[in-house]
């Protein structure tokens, strides 16, 4: 059994609502959920909002939408409850000020004085002289009659951890090996601000330790700050979690991605299309592969659940390759069932006007289009895009195609067709095929002589699904009526 394992796993993703879920955020979210599923352990959902001035609204609603589309269920959380609740950070801050206080009496914390543009000028001045930006600990050693004044005279402050001098912080990442920092690049953080509500920092510590939280796996923007938490706990007098950052992703140049870089949200890839499934699976491979020879891509939940672990976890950058993404989507397309497709699709038929509750729009018919066209789709609007003349004539023909298919004597051809396609019974694929090559065979000509201008005839483009499939998905009655319709065009270009 591994060594982290001598504990129950419970592991947390913790998002603030200030804005919608990117990826990076969702692709942290599954790392957590995975190795919790894999080792029997406990998702947690942890809601981070003491940061009042970025909250956004309808972000938290967001949050939650996006993690049930990708399947991400949590074990304790808000909605869901839990022994160690509450789980919204905003609804814990008796918590963390009695921490606070407890680091202040101890002489771990002090209260520090500084206004906003005193500090502004200190970290001006220390970028002028090229010394490290942080706090200059002004406050660090007030005497207690100065203290006592400042708050008789209602002075706004907050409160900031003691930095010990002269240490080296080490810590043991499960992705990177051991990392260290010297505590003299650490200034005094804040860790209870004016406003009587958290830093991240306190707040963090505080509920990983309170909820049992075992690992922590975030991103690695977050490292530089792992020292500062340690320093946290010890300060605390408790026994710290074990830490793992998460390898960033990169867009397709190499710079980092991120919101201000437009990041897509989950969301985003949700109304573009994208299957919760393929999304799941895609991110997944965003810096963990299941390693030992498997060459697996395209891999279902359990097979990834079963093959995670984070020694497998690269800390390497990811790039996210948006084509790589359509080709994996395209592969869950062909396998899903019209069924599973059938309400996001007629939305978007809906929204070009198609598939209206009549006849061409009853649900067997909707669901024989899309098994008709799911297997050569990447995207759910690709599908809706291509199937429109399964739902109207067609108005014009592509042109390049027209100019090489509809000639007269394809005019002829279409013609008597469409006068055996009339007679047919019964109407099948299987009849049309026979009927097409019989034709062929009987004529003296190639067979494409008679599929392109017949595909062009009745769909307006010259790509599709096999043309006899679809003509069958169409109907007799429409065929011959398009068929007849062409040869009317042909004949007066």
């Amino acid at each position: 059994m591994k060594a982290y394992m001598s504990s129950p796993i419970r592991v947390r993703f913790a998002p603030s609502p200030t804005g919608y879920l990117h990826v990076g955020g969702a692709r942290t979210a599954l790392f957590n959920y995975l190795f919790a599923k894999h080792n029997g352990g406990a998702f947690i959902l942890r809601i981070e909002d003491t940061d009042r001035s970025r909250f956004v609204e309808g972000a938290l609603k967001e949050i939650y939408e996006s993690l049930a589309w990708l399947g991400l269920s949590w074990d304790e959380g808000p909605d869901t409850g839990g022994a160690f609740g509450p789980y919204v950070q905003s609804e814990r801050c008796d918590l963390y000020k009695k921490y606070a206080n407890q680091l202040l009496d101890n002489g771990l914390a002090y209260r520090c004085f500084c206004t906003p543009q005193r500090l502004d000028e200190v970290r001006t001045a220390r970028e002028k002289a090229k010394m490290l930006t942080g706090y200059d600990r002004h406050c660090r050693e007030l005497g207690k009659e100065e203290i006592a004044n400042n708050l008789a005279e209602g002075k706004a402050h907050t409160f900031r951890l003691k930095i010990p001098f002269y240490r080296t912080v080490v810590f043991n990442d499960m992705i990177r090996g051991s990392i260290e920092y010297k505590s003299d690049v650490l200034d005094d953080l804040v860790i209870l601000k004016s406003d009587g509500f958290p830093t991240y920092h306190l707040a963090n510590v505080v509920d990983d330790h309170e909820m049992r939280i075992s690992h922590v796996l975030r991103g690695d923007e977050w490292i530089s700050s792992t020292p500062r938490h340690i320093l946290l706990y010890e300060a605390l007098g408790w026994e710290p979690p074990v830490f793992a950052h998460m390898p960033v992703i990169l867009d397709p140049s190499g710079g980092k991605l991120s919101k201000r870089k437009g990041a897509a949200s989950v969301m985003d890839y949700r109304n573009r299309g994208v299957l919760p499934d393929a999304l799941f699976n895609f991110l997944a491979l965003l810096g963990w592969s299941p390693g030992g020879g498997d060459e697996r891509e395209k891999m279902s939940r359990r097979e990834i659940i079963e093959a995670f672990s984070l020694e497998k976890v690269s800390p390497k950058g990811a790039v996210l390759d948006e084509k790589k993404l359509d080709w994996m989507n395209g592969l869950y397309m062909a396998e899903a069932t019209p069924d599973s497709l059938l309400p996001e699709v007629t939305k978007l038929w809906q929204a070009k006007g198609l598939a209206a509750p009549d006849a061409t729009g009853s649900e067997p018919y909707l669901l024989r289009v899309i098994d008709l066209l799911k297997v050569r789709s990447k995207r759910l609007p690709e599908l809706a895009e291509n199937s429109v003349y399964f739902f109207k004539d067609p108005e014009s023909y592509e042109e390049k195609a027209a100019i090489k298919h509809f000639t007269k004597q394809a005019a002829d051809v279409l013609r008597t067709l469409a006068q055996g396609v009339l007679g047919m019974e019964p109407f099948s694929k299987d009849a049309l095929d026979e009927y097409y090559h019989q034709f062929a065979a009987g004529q003296g000509i190639q067979i494409g002589d008679l599929v392109h201008p017949t595909r062009l005839a009745v769909s307006g483009v010259s790509f599709g699904p096999g043309l006899f499939e679809m003509m069958e998905v169409l109907g007799k009655e429409t065929v011959v009526r398009r068929m007849k319709k062409a040869v009317e065009k042909i004949s007066i270009a």
